[in-house]
């Protein structure tokens, strides 16, 4: 398969970057989950328990049960499809409109803007997600569940607590996913210049691509943890107030809390969410061909009576003698 067919069929059909990205957004989050239930505990402005990886891990199973890494990831799974079927269709969709307006001569910035695109499409879509799920993953949580907690949170706050951290989240992603998909693009030209499906590539790539990303806005997910959880000793309106809180109570080096977690959950994570996204779109494009390469529907066959009837009232008409004529 080459270049110009994987990279361009699939852009000609939403539904196809749709299904693929719902399901690779859903895999990548419900498999990496429990890190990221440590990551929010890191975060956290408490400090009970949440100095490294595995000490927050083993005071979460310990005291709070073995399955309360993974509370809450049904808000995920109920966002992440959703969201990503959004955001790799615009993602998709992007790249291709401004790859044709530029005609291939400004690959990066083509790449980064259809990322900042897609992000302002997937958070406007995973924002009140990510808020139930960061307060199922807060210390001491008083909800049991999801809707609980949905229900509970508009009674006392309102619409606007599920869209709080909107601003602070699109701060973050517009330039982690512009980070994310140069890095990828610039990946897979070195690792895999044919542009071909390969699985290795794309995952080391998406690797790559995540981790850089997500050292870089640590700083922005912290606040953004702050703004979703709502601590009582921590409760704030927006970024400048939640960064204001995060100075004082930890000092410069609390914007970077948890950000081991966040890398090793954002490497694997985006490796996860690119190979299955490249894969399905591989098998997609794949069947696609295939179709096309089918002969094209036989056309209706000529119908067999009316000749052999014509050539046999020839024939007849051959051997019956002329009529006598009087004289």
């Amino acid at each position: 398969m080459n270049f110009e067919d994987y990279e361009t069929l699939p852009t000609q059909s939403s539904v196809t970057h749709m299904t693929a990205g719902a399901i690779a957004g859903i895999m990548e989050h419900c498999i990496m989950y429990p890190l990221d239930s440590v990551k929010t505990r890191m975060q956290s402005l408490r400090s009970a328990h949440n100095s490294t990886i595995t000490e927050t891990f083993r005071y979460m199973v310990r005291t709070e049960g073995l399955l309360r890494p993974v509370r809450g990831m049904s808000a995920v799974v109920m966002g992440a499809g959703p969201a990503h079927a959004c955001f790799f269709a615009t993602y998709e969709q992007a790249k291709h409109t401004l790859s044709q307006l530029t005609r291939h001569r400004h690959d990066h910035i083509t790449h980064g803007l259809s990322g900042c695109l897609a992000s302002v499409i997937h958070d406007a879509v995973s924002n009140p997600t990510e808020v139930i799920k960061q307060r199922l993953q807060m210390l001491n949580s008083p909800y049991r569940g999801v809707w609980e907690c949905a229900r509970r949170v508009y009674r006392a706050e309102g619409l606007r607590a599920f869209y709080r951290s909107y601003g602070t989240q699109l701060a973050m992603n517009v330039p982690f996913q512009s980070l994310h998909f140069v890095t990828y693009e610039w990946c897979q030209s070195v690792v895999n210049p044919r542009r071909g499906y390969d699985p290795r590539a794309h995952a080391l790539s998406g690797a790559a691509a995540g981790a850089l990303a997500a050292a870089a806005t640590t700083p922005l997910d912290v606040c953004k943890t702050v703004l979703n959880t709502q601590e009582k000793t921590a409760r704030a309106d927006g970024l400048a107030e939640a960064a204001g809180h995060i100075l004082r109570v930890t000092g410069p080096l609390g914007f970077f809390k948890g950000v081991q977690a966040r890398i090793l959950y954002q490497m694997p994570a985006a490796a996860i969410c690119w190979l299955t996204y490249e894969t399905l779109k591989h098998l997609l494009v794949a069947k696609a061909e295939r179709q096309d390469d089918l002969p094209p529907a036989a056309t209706a066959p000529t119908p067999l009576v009316a000749p052999d009837l014509s050539r046999a009232l020839r024939l007849a008409a051959a051997d019956v003698p002329a009529p006598l004529t009087r004289t």
